[in-house]
């Protein structure tokens, strides 16, 4: 038998598999809230973007060859009645950034929300900057937020060496809501809730759920969308019927599916795998080549040469293959458990299933990254 080689890496990889398996036992053990396998339709966090300056770096800052920092001092300034020739700027202290920000759901004017400043010319650190007011757009065009304060790099630069990124900072609470994103939730009677990943099973199960407690109220419009109409009772309090719904239990339902990587060796099973009865031999066959060279010296004054010659000894290994037949079956374990029997390593795993795959035995997706 194989050395149960790499016990560790082995045990591991059986860990995670085994794992799999009992979450196949038990169906309640993988029983879901709602609010963890879907979202309700319009709830979502909004992208803005903005275009300012950072102040105040010590020397670290864009270079006169960054046209668009020279131009960007010099309409800053013209903004303040100060006039000054492009050519005459000293940048140093300056730095273009584009300013990036995530404004979260249900956000109202004048709550506070992180941005990220990043540089966009040749400024060599951003450390100990200010950021100038700037404004942030969303993909409509509209200013959403606007964003000033000083930036946190995490890091500094000395000497030609730096230490994490310097090029791009943030700060925590440094842009100002200024317009409330409106919130038409259940505004005409009904919410919808989108799958993050979308099955038949699981959207038909939502739908069960919601109308084992509440009434023939929602309906599975896709595998990706559930619609529901919302009780006349809970029309003035929709925060608690979203609620009521998010914490009810389903159990999801998804694709039987096998994950490896190739690189590393892991293996991740799904827990409705089948496959069909099939025998699986694992052995291997070594071969080492071992090359030594003897050198023959004449004896003194008889006019012999020295003779070199080079011998190679093959030797040739082939172990014994391990055999053993797997049954029909729909548990995860009985796979885990013939696979370990026939002593394979990880890669061995991989090559064992891919096989199996492409015999037909294996009902899974197998999907390699």
């Amino acid at each position: 038998m194989r050395n149960i080689l790499r016990p560790l890496s082995l045990l591991a990889v059986f860990c995670i598999l085994t794992f799999a398996g009992s979450i196949a036992l038990a169906a309640d053990i993988s029983a879901a809230r709602i609010k963890d396998i879907a979202k309700v339709e319009g709830v979502r966090s909004n992208q803005l973007v903005g275009y300012g300056l950072v102040v105040g770096l010590q020397g670290s800052g864009d270079t006169n060859k960054t046209l668009e920092t020279l131009s960007s001092v010099a309409n800053m300034l013209k903004s303040f009645g100060v006039s000054v020739d492009t050519a005459t700027l000293k940048t140093k202290n300056v730095a273009a950034v584009m300013v990036t920000a995530t404004l979260p759901p249900f956000a109202h004017a004048g709550d506070n929300i992180d941005f990220t400043a990043s540089s966009m010319g040749d400024a060599k650190s951003l450390s100990g900057g200010v950021l100038l007011q700037t404004p942030l757009k969303a993909g409509n065009g509209q200013v959403y937020a606007v964003a000033q304060g000083p930036i946190a790099t995490g890091g500094y630069s000395a000497s030609g060496r730096s230490k994490n990124i310097t090029t791009v900072g943030t700060a925590s609470n440094g842009a100002i809501v200024e317009q409330t994103v409106e919130d038409t939730l259940g505004q005409n009677g009904n919410i919808s809730f989108s799958l993050d990943n979308a099955d038949f099973s699981t959207a038909s199960r939502i739908a069960g759920a919601i109308n084992a407690n509440f009434g023939g109220i929602a309906s599975a419009a896709s595998p990706g969308r559930v619609d529901v109409t919302i009780p006349s009772y809970y029309r003035n309090n929709i925060v608690g019927f979203v609620s009521d719904i998010e914490n009810l239990s389903v159990v999801p339902d998804s694709p039987a599916k096998v994950v490896v990587n190739e690189r590393t060796g892991t293996i991740v099973m799904g827990g409705n795998i089948s496959v069909d009865k099939v025998a699986i031999a694992q052995g291997g066959l070594s071969i080492s080549i071992d090359k030594t060279t003897d050198v023959y010296q004449p004896s003194p004054y008889s006019m012999g040469n020295t003779i070199v010659t080079k011998n190679t000894n093959t030797k040739v290994n082939e172990q014994k293959a391990n055999t053993i037949v797997l049954n029909a079956t729909a548990s995860v374990n009985d796979v885990v458990g013939a696979l370990n029997a026939v002593g394979a390593t990880p890669r061995d795993i991989i090559a064992i299933l891919q096989a199996m795959k492409t015999s037909g035995a294996l009902h899974a997706d197998l999907q390699v990254i």
